[in-house]
């Protein structure tokens, strides 16, 4: 077969994986591999033309085309960062494809499937958990939209989606390989068991769906979306008193008597000192808000914030220096908890964005860290937060995840733990423009609806603003780039579903089995190199 529709067919699992984060439905994805896992079988068959970097080329082909037509909206805030995550994206899930391939030559095909099934979940997990941590293309992602079918992610999480994923596209190819050669009985069981991997989960998901009631327990919620450009006024074209007004002014548009939780977007007030917040106009404003008319109320809100570190205080490795040096502080992306009478909480955001709000690595690159790029309203590496923390007032235990953070499940689960019992979360999409990135970023939030069975009230500064169900269903959404704001209910929920109870063990069990076949590959590679002549 030629070169060139090798790379055909790598370009199109390329295509088919890209078209899940592109609006198609996400069942798509159980036959995206097929075409690379072609490529794959049919270089091994020639594996003494093709060395095994030929392969690795032909991967990188199909995961260049799935990060570029997935990821290519970054390139609105900072061309450098989609460049540099769409390369390094892509070399990765790379290496795991080539690896398993070098693995499938030497210890057979059906030994290489299952290494590569263990180790892309396990590249996963690592992608959710190290300094450069990506995990908007993990695999189950994908099936974000497609609710009424992954209901069992209450089970699993999303790393189950890829594991479904995985499995089916190896059957299937399989099964296509086997055909025609193969008796037919065999065949034929191979079939029933795709077919069974398939819709089991399908059909579960669709009764759980139907059955599943949430318990009558309201929060009512008026979700702010003031709709100011991070480009032309954030931080130039409109004044902090400004924007502040334009948030109290969708806000009150419909607020009532009733209302329990005004929820505004991330970074909404400006350079907010956490030592003494009181004094900050934007903290009264809000205080004088909700003591003339919402007196039963209370203001949700993200900021960019600081603190500053008096002498004697331990000092963290993310502060920095005032320009005459006089004063050593920390900058936060934060979320703001604002009452009538108490103090101001804080919950500082921890999943913070590589390369925008941290540099990683940071003691061996922090030479680079004046090119962090500004989209929180302070650049430079963020302080970050080592505890959850979640808010509380009248039976209402809120967390407050920021942006990013939406789309770490496990790191969700800790909150759950501490006994929240609806999410706010907080983001402002507007960097991205009117791309699928706003889009796929929202429907990240569906997924943790359904993983831990709680009320969603999403607050995005141009959209999109929502009320999710505890099933995933989006009941009540904003359009993009409007001032307007949203009133609804989400129900509370305190029960522990067994994925927030246990996070991610799909992964760590995968990475655990990872671990045993490369050593067992690596040990067989060592014997059999030594038993050759000299």
């Amino acid at each position: 077969m030629s070169p060139l529709k090798l790379t055909i067919f790598a370009f199109s699992s390329g295509l088919l994986l890209a078209l899940a984060w592109l609006g198609f439905p996400g069942l798509i994805l159980l036959i995206a591999f097929i075409p690379l896992l072609y490529v794959d079988d049919y270089l091994q068959e020639h594996k003494h033309q093709y060395k095994p970097f030929i392969f690795w080329l032909f991967s990188l082909i199909t995961f260049l085309v799935w990060n570029s037509l997935t990821l290519w909206w970054v390139w609105n805030a900072t061309p450098f960062g989609a460049v540099f995550a769409i390369i390094v994206n892509s070399f990765l899930m790379s290496l795991v494809f080539g690896l398993a391939h070098v693995v499938g030559r030497h210890k057979g095909k059906s030994f290489g499937h299952l290494f590569l099934f263990f180790s892309w979940i396990s590249f996963e997990y690592l992608h959710y958990n190290w300094d450069m941590s990506c995990p908007w293309l993990t695999l189950g992602n994908g099936l974000a939209n497609d609710v009424k079918i992954i209901q069992w992610f209450e089970y699993t999480g999303v790393l189950g989606g890829t594991a479904w994923i995985l499995i089916v596209n190896l059957l299937v190819w399989e099964l296509i390989q086997k055909s025609g050669t193969y008796p037919r009985e065999k065949i034929r069981l191979q079939l029933y068991l795709v077919i069974v991997i398939i819709f089991f989960p399908v059909v579960i998901s669709l009764i759980r769906y139907q059955t599943y009631t949430e318990k009558s327990d309201p929060v009512n919620i008026v979700i702010a979306q003031p709709n100011i450009d991070p480009y032309n006024d954030k931080f130039s074209g409109m004044s902090v008193g400004e924007q502040l007004k334009r948030l109290l002014q969708v806000s009150d548009s419909l607020g009532t008597d009733s209302t329990d939780f005004f929820v505004g977007p991330e970074t909404a007030l400006h350079e907010l000192w956490e030592n003494n917040p009181f004094p900050n106009r934007q903290v009264v404003a809000i205080r004088n808000f909700l003591n003339e008319k919402y007196p039963n109320a209370s203001f949700v809100v993200g900021a960019s914030t600081l603190r500053r570190y008096f002498p004697g205080e331990e000092i963290s490795s993310s502060a920095r220096y005032s320009s005459d040096s006089s004063i050593v502080y920390d900058a936060f992306n934060s979320a703001c908890y604002i009452e009538k009478e108490l103090p101001v909480e804080f919950y500082h955001k921890t999943k913070l964005v590589s390369g925008v709000e941290k540099m990683p690595f940071e003691k061996q690159l922090r030479f680079l860290e004046k090119w962090i790029i500004n989209l929180g309203g302070i650049s430079g590496t963020l302080g970050s937060q080592k505890d959850t923390l979640v808010f509380s007032k009248n039976g209402t235990n809120f967390a407050v995840p920021i942006c990013y953070e939406s789309g770490y499940g496990e790191y969700l689960s800790g909150f759950v733990k501490e006994g929240a019992n609806v999410f706010f979360i907080i983001t402002n999409d507007g960097w991205w423009k009117n791309t699928p990135g706003y889009k796929q970023h929202l429907s990240y939030s569906r997924l943790r609806a359904i993983e831990f069975r709680r009320g969603i009230a999403r607050s995005g500064n141009t959209g999109i603003s929502c009320f999710i169900n505890q099933r995933g269903d989006i009941v009540k959404r904003t359009a993009w780039w409007k001032q307007t704001s949203i009133s609804g209910t989400i129900n509370r929920n305190d029960k522990i579903t067994f994925y927030a109870k246990h996070g991610d063990y799909v992964a760590r069990i995968s990475v655990m089995l990872f671990a045993a076949m490369l050593m067992i590959f690596l040990v067989e590679e060592l014997k059999s190199k030594k038993k050759e002549p000299h």
